[in-house]
């Protein structure tokens, strides 16, 4: 009897017009993707905050990549066209919502070693934990020489803008840690020298575990002596996030300090959980950060710029906090940091942040539908220090083995005063 009516119901649709009929989306045509271009370049010129930190000839953008459009048949090839373009920006805080297969991996979120040049060489310097890079060996100081086989210098090249006036120091190091980084679809071969030997790292062997991150809570939570341990699983942009929190702090109360682990925070988040969790740690109304934005005085030639406050919230910790902060704290999670910090309110241990730019905001295109992000408002903590400037001025020590930041961390509130 299914079976019947499963035939009838095929017969029935095939008998329908076909302007009835589910249809693909129609291609765009060649004036809607100069439409989408024309309004993607426009409000990158209009409200990307940060041209005056960068080598990009944003002008020079619209003519080279626009005269790639004619050859643009395809959403896959409008992709890459607004990748590339995009990427002359050399932000990580700048992206699209959408990617191919073969698209690079975002930084820091989908990396799990970082690097940087020192004294010409490219040299890892921070290993993400848990993931395939740390667990085929790649540690800090080891020298990358190759990607899949490609010498770094070479990997370099095709990731450097064609835009850019001259090639800095941030725009090298982007390159460099998208090189590291890799693409979706390929596994990585690296190539690094220790000790002066050459060794072979497959860190997306067996399996590519950047592409597939499961967590097994918003957060983790345990007493480790009298010291109270919290550690967000790259959950900021999720409100369920502020009851879990609030559950583990109240179970935490009667701890003697309480340490907070941003060190995977890597995917940003928002300032509904941020100012949510502070406000726990908080007895009164603080400012945390400052805003600029500077779209409004090209614009009108008056400045903006304006404190957040976080209010405090019900049943507020009062014991000493510290903050454990890495290169896979990103964006929210620096925003968090810095507030803290400003507050006085929590002491940071940690490396250099993600130090991504600004607060971001999102855009969708008219007909393609994708959207993109980029940073629209300057942030500084409250006494002007831009955020991605921020370094912690506790830095632990690497000699140490196993979790350097959090002996460091549970060191200091063990001898802190109540």
């Amino acid at each position: 009897m299914l079976r019947s009516v499963l035939r009838l119901f095929l017969l029935v649709l095939l008998a329908l017009p076909a302007p009835l009929r589910a249809q693909p989306p129609a291609p765009l045509t060649p004036a809607q993707y100069q439409q989408d271009f024309d309004f993607f370049w426009t409000t990158v010129h209009d409200n990307y905050c940060y041209f005056d930190k960068k080598q990009t000839d944003w002008a020079r953008v619209r003519t080279v990549y626009g005269a790639q459009l004619p050859g643009v048949t395809s959403r896959s090839q409008f992709v890459r066209l607004l990748e590339n373009a995009l990427a002359e920006l050399y932000d990580n805080h700048a992206g699209l919502s959408t990617n191919l297969p073969d698209s690079r991996r975002l930084l820091p979120s989908g990396t799990d070693a970082w690097a940087r040049f020192e004294q010409g060489k490219a040299v890892i310097v921070a290993v993400r934990a848990g993931f395939g890079a740390e667990r085929v060996g790649l540690r800090p100081g080891m020298e990358l020489v190759a990607v899949n086989g490609v010498p770094i210098e070479q990997a370099l090249r095709p990731l450097l803008g064609r835009t850019l006036k001259t090639i800095d120091a941030a725009a090298r190091e982007v390159a460099l840690n998208q090189a590291l980084a890799g693409t979706h679809d390929q596994a990585r071969q690296l190539t690094v020298r220790a000790g002066g030997k050459k060794r072979m790292l497959y860190p997306d062997q067996p399996t590519a575990q950047l592409e597939n991150i499961r967590y097994p809570a918003l957060l983790e939570s345990r007493q480790i002596g009298t010291v109270g341990y919290i550690r967000i699983h790259n959950s900021l942009g999720n409100n369920a996030l502020v009851a879990a929190f609030d559950s583990a702090l109240t179970r935490l109360g009667s701890t003697t300090g309480l340490v907070l682990d941003l060190r995977e925070t890597p995917g940003g988040g928002n300032t509904v959980v941020a100012r949510a969790l502070m406000g726990r740690l908080l007895t009164q109304e603080q400012p945390y950060q400052r805003h600029e934005q500077p779209a409004e005085e090209r614009e009108f030639g008056v400045r903006r710029s304006w404190l957040e406050l976080v209010a405090p919230r019900p049943q507020p910790y009062t014991r000493p906090v510290v903050v454990l902060v890495g290169p896979w704290t990103s964006s929210m999670g620096e925003g968090i940091t810095v507030g803290l910090e400003s507050m006085r309110r929590a002491t940071i241990i940690g490396t250099e942040m993600a130090r991504l730019n600004g607060s971001i905001e999102s855009y969708r295109l008219p007909n393609s539908r994708f959207g993109f992000n980029i940073p629209t408002e300057r942030l500084y903590r409250v006494d002007g220090l831009p955020r991605e400037n921020f370094v912690p001025a506790i830095r632990p020590d690497d000699t140490i083995p196993g979790d350097a930041g959090l002996a460091r961390a549970l060191q200091l509130l063990q001898t802190a005063k109540p």
